[in-house]
């Protein structure tokens, strides 16, 4: 069940910011610990650089979510870029289009409880993670 929610655009440096803020601000409402919120706002970070950078801006949704007797934040990136031809190969760790680590999705995935990647070649891609208590 969604308890709350909200979209913010990512269009801008300051909006990798702002989403970052928003993570750890839902996070510390449902009074993470300080590890847990460090690792959602990372994840948090490395996805919104992503869908600013190579989806060419997008957006965040975010939402509490609980699931019986645990609550959550589920954040679903989006962008309308190029999309990501091979998701298997763009998961593997080393594995970048730019002049990262590659380790910006891989990474994510090991930050949260949740991760799922949708994307079409010309229709964008969506990574929705998701962080429990």
């Amino acid at each position: 069940m969604v308890l709350k929610s909200d979209v913010y655009p990512i269009v801008s440096g300051d909006d990798v910011v702002r989403v970052r803020q928003v993570a750890r601000q839902w996070a510390t409402e449902l009074k993470f610990s300080l590890v847990d919120q460090t690792k959602l706002v990372t994840a948090t970070s490395e996805l919104a650089r992503n869908t600013l950078e190579h989806g060419k801006g997008g957006r965040m949704k975010a939402e509490l979510v609980e699931n019986g007797s645990r609550k959550g934040v589920r954040l679903a990136f989006e962008d309308n870029g190029p999309g990501i031809p091979n998701i298997e190969l763009a998961l593997r760790d080393g594995y970048t289009t730019g002049g990262g680590l590659g380790l910006g999705l891989s990474g994510s995935k090991r930050l949260v409880n949740e991760f799922e990647i949708k994307s079409e070649a010309g229709q964008g891609t969506t990574v929705t993670i998701t962080r429990w208590k």
